[in-house]
């Protein structure tokens, strides 16, 4: 399974933790080429915890624009990497909303566009305390700073006349945080919500687990902070319950789980309750993770939802339409978009040689040694495994439409793919977009032999490289001339 962005994670809820992406960098073009060297691209970070720490997970950390999942387990998680599709962004209020419609418990709130409609909602709230929050597919927003002046992309207040004040200063604005590109992300909307106090927090989620073939609930009464500080220092208050993927989750463990994280009384059955709904939407959208932190008490004895992340399976898109017609792709990068129709997976980085490769994992290889010889990647593209001559062409147009590249490497290690179908698709455009910036070229493997007698038969100024190294050399030096 794949895991989608809601940066396909999404958050709910009062706390700034709650933010529709994890710890992900800026989104901001370029990115440099050390962030992607240092940081191993979370696309679907797949957690396995020692069955020691009583903790076994799978959480997935958002296409390679987003780094490293704060949810590592430290020594008690193994990670592995799988390839990934376009992921899936959606905003707070809309992961909310899919919430709300699954019965499970939230904070009543509203959705503005402008400072009139945020007004409005302040007054029917009728709440003694409001939450108002910038709606970015970004992490930091209540330490954040708008280019109106304000302060926090987050802000509580009890006079509804305030919230009105507030919105003004933030839609039409661009917000900064440590996740935004230097410029900001503009806000477009607000969510208006009503602020609960919390009692007691507890940490709760339903993730997909391959060692027990399935999901699996795991909790701890230790909510509201980092789970991976929890399972290093007190494993022991990590608890673990498989769901049977038949039965679903039964009452016995609903309600030894709600007793695990600490809810007495009354409020067991109703944590209980919460869990078997948080489970029936996991099912109802094809999540891969439905993770709550905090799933917290108020001191009016409720239990509530008040920040969590979805990760979705992109592979049930075709029966998720109208989730995934929720993606918000405002903040998407143009480039990015464009590539994602021809399934290309793009990234753009700092650099000025531009790489054309298949396999995630050749690419990073490529970007790593061009980056040995002195040069430095522009961009980050994966043609996959099935690829045509037209992707070829548009992967291209892609890569000289950037203005920062002075050469093309393109790497190939033909196993499911054809070389013979790159070389055309070069030859094509190449010839097209009338192509001015030096271009390296190694293949390898399926139908090399007719793919090189293509490119040498051409008559076009692609210089044949042996193997990756020489490849790189020969990149580096065509700048350097």
């Amino acid at each position: 399974m794949h895991w989608l962005n809601m940066n396909s994670l999404i958050g709910l809820g009062a706390c700034d933790a709650c933010v529709t992406t994890p710890e992900a960098p800026p989104t901001s073009r370029p990115l440099t080429y050390e962030w992607l060297a240092t940081s191993p691209p979370p696309l679907t970070l797949e957690f396995r915890v020692n069955m020691a720490a009583s903790m076994a997970s799978q959480a997935a950390a958002k296409g390679l624009r987003s780094a490293a999942s704060k949810h590592r387990l430290l020594d008690k998680i193994k990670c592995t990497w799988l390839s990934p599709r376009r992921w899936l962004n959606l905003q707070e209020y809309q992961s909310k909303k899919l919430m709300q419609e699954s019965g499970v418990a939230v904070q009543r709130f509203y959705v503005a566009d402008t400072a009139s409609e945020a007004l409005e909602a302040a007054k029917r709230l009728n709440a003694k305390e409001i939450v108002l929050k910038a709606q970015i597919l970004a992490g930091g927003r209540g330490k954040g700073v708008f280019d109106s002046g304000l302060k926090g992309g987050v802000h509580l207040t009890k006079d509804p006349a305030v919230v009105g004040e507030l919105a003004n200063k933030m839609l039409g604005f661009n917000l900064t945080t440590k996740q935004t590109p230097k410029d900001g992300v503009k806000v477009n909307t607000v969510m208006v919500a009503e602020a609960l106090d919390i009692s007691r927090e507890t940490y709760f989620a339903i993730l997909m687990d391959r060692a027990c073939n399935g999901p699996v609930m795991v909790g701890s009464p230790q909510g509201g902070m980092d789970i991976e500080e929890v399972a290093a220092s007190t494993p022991e208050l990590i608890f673990k319950e498989v769901i049977d993927i038949f039965e679903g989750v039964r009452d016995d463990q609903a309600l030894r789980m709600a007793d695990n994280l600490g809810f007495k009384g009354p409020l067991q059955r109703q944590a209980a309750d919460q869990i078997k709904r948080l489970y029936d939407l996991f099912l109802k959208v094809d999540a891969t993770q439905v993770e709550v932190n905090p799933l917290g008490e108020t001191p009016e004895g409720q239990v509530v939802c008040f920040d969590a992340k979805i990760n979705f399976d992109d592979n049930a898109e075709f029966r998720q339409k109208a989730v995934f017609a929720m993606d918000d792709m405002m903040e998407s990068d143009p480039i990015e978009m464009e590539a994602a129709k021809w399934d290309l997976k793009y990234i753009g980085l700092d650099g000025n040689i531009a790489c054309f490769v298949n396999g995630a994992g050749l690419a990073m290889a490529t970007c790593d040694i061009i980056d040995l010889h002195g040069g430095k990647p522009a961009n980050f593209l994966d043609l996959g495994g099935g690829v045509q001559e037209r992707q070829v062409y548009e992967a291209f147009k892609l890569l000289t439409a950037d203005p920062k590249v002075e050469a093309i490497l393109v790497n190939i290690f033909g196993g499911i793919v054809n070389c013979a179908i790159i070389a055309n698709g070069i030859t094509k455009a190449c010839r097209e977009l009338e192509l001015k910036v030096p271009l390296v070229v190694r293949l390898e493997g399926t139908n090399v032999h007719e793919a090189k007698r293509i490119l040498t038969e051409s008559g076009l100024p692609i210089t044949a490289a042996q193997d990756l190294d020489d490849a790189a050399k020969k990149a580096v030096a065509a700048i350097k001339k």
